[in-house]
């Protein structure tokens, strides 16, 4: 391990939520994770750069900010942008508000870049200037998948760029609207160590970002990868800073993709945006229970038919269970789309109150469709599905 000097200081993060320590640490005191300290030593250039971006968006450039009354600043109604997406605007409580930073995080191929590519051509059809930053594709395979999605609006630019510095330079320059970045995982900040991804490179570039957004008023997409776990990827400080999380999911051999956000500071997290991913991009659902309900529509056994409230929106969601004799010693509880120990609270009350005998049995939970199932009011239909397998009887 290098020795730190005057100029450089090292620092320990929290691979998993961002924490910052002066010395290594085996389990971090905020999340609980084990093993996740990661050495990041940040140069003074670095440091003295991040305090110049905070006296730049809290004032002036190079002038700092004062302290004042709160009841002295104005307070003006939040105008909102509409993205050309309903479903979007649904999720993000009626559109971006400007200044603001929005993270949409999903799994590889699951549509993060096809929808923010639509966002982007449909706000520049309107006649706003739109920087798309791509730091995973070539301006010639941006340019195909756009073609793909319809006629091309000239106020669209394309920068191919991983370096920070030189991304917000020419978003000054061009003064966009909205920036989307595609993806944050790939921009790195000079003076740095550590790769573009590191814990380092996200939190700073995130910052960076962060004060441009505010200072300038600019509506910033970001683009997310996340790990295996389903969080996004990098330190967990990432989430804190934005305005808005949302994710992205759905199954990959389904077409439908479900639109969630974890976090808005402007809006509802319990609304829900439904797509269905096509040759030409994402299509806005406008009937979701046509999406999540079968031909059988609930009428054979094990199959029943329940309504879910996602935000202001009531959704009619099939359940499929199916119940069979175990051939283990431990029978099987498999879930899709269903929390696990919420199946396993229902088995017990089938089998005490409803004299079900299904300790011997598997058990296996699905939603059709790739939804997940958080209201507690579904429960009542998954116990029925389970009860009209056991049963054999619709």
């Amino acid at each position: 391990m290098a020795k730190a000097t005057r100029a450089t200081k090292a620092t320990f993060f929290c691979a998993s939520c961002g924490r910052e320590e002066s010395r290594w640490f085996g389990r971090c005191s905020t999340c609980g994770a084990w093993n996740t300290a990661t050495e990041a030593p940040m140069s003074a250039r670095a440091k003295s750069g991040s305090r110049a971006a905070t006296s730049r968006w809290g004032s002036g450039a190079g002038t700092p900010a004062q302290p004042r009354p709160l009841a002295e600043v104005e307070s003006a109604a939040v105008g909102r942008a509409p993205t050309g997406t309903a479903e979007l605007d649904r999720v993000l409580g009626g559109g971006l508000v400007p200044g603001s930073l929005v993270l949409i995080g999903g799994d590889p191929g699951i549509g993060k870049s096809t929808l923010v590519l639509q966002v982007a051509m449909a706000l520049a059809a309107r006649g706003e200037t739109v920087l798309y930053v791509a730091g995973e594709e070539s301006e010639e395979q941006v340019r195909m998948r756009a073609s793909r999605l319809g006629e091309v609006p000239s106020p669209l630019l394309i920068l191919c760029e991983t370096d920070l510095e030189a991304m917000l330079e020419a978003a000054t320059s061009t003064q966009p609207a909205v920036v989307i970045v595609d993806s944050i995982q790939t921009m790195a900040r000079g003076g740095l160590e550590g790769g573009p991804g590191s814990v380092t490179q996200v939190r700073e570039c995130g910052l960076g970002l962060l004060h441009f957004a505010k200072g300038t008023k600019t509506m910033v997409l970001l683009v997310g990868h996340v790990t295996k776990e389903g969080a996004v990827a990098g330190p967990r400080v990432l989430e804190h800073m934005v305005d808005a999380v949302l994710y992205l999911e759905g199954e990959r051999f389904h077409d439908a993709r479900i639109l969630r956000a974890a976090k808005n500071r402007f809006g509802s997290t319990q609304e829900l945006g439904v797509f269905e991913m096509t040759d030409g991009g994402m299509r806005e659902v406008t009937d979701p229970s046509g999406v999540f309900l079968s031909e059988s529509r609930g009428l054979e056994p094990g199959a029943a038919v329940v309504a879910s409230l996602e935000g202001t929106r009531p959704l009619l969601v099939e359940v499929q269970a199916l119940v069979s004799t175990s051939f283990y010693g431990t029978p099987q509880r498999v879930t899709s789309g269903f929390d696990g120990r919420r199946l396993a609270v229902l088995l017990a009350v089938l089998e005490r109150r409803g004299g079900l005998k299904l300790g011997r049995h598997d058990v296996f939970v699905s939603v059709t469709g790739g939804l997940t199932l958080e209201e507690p009011g579904t429960d009542l239909g998954v116990a029925l599905a389970i009860a009209s397998s056991f049963r054999n009887r619709p």
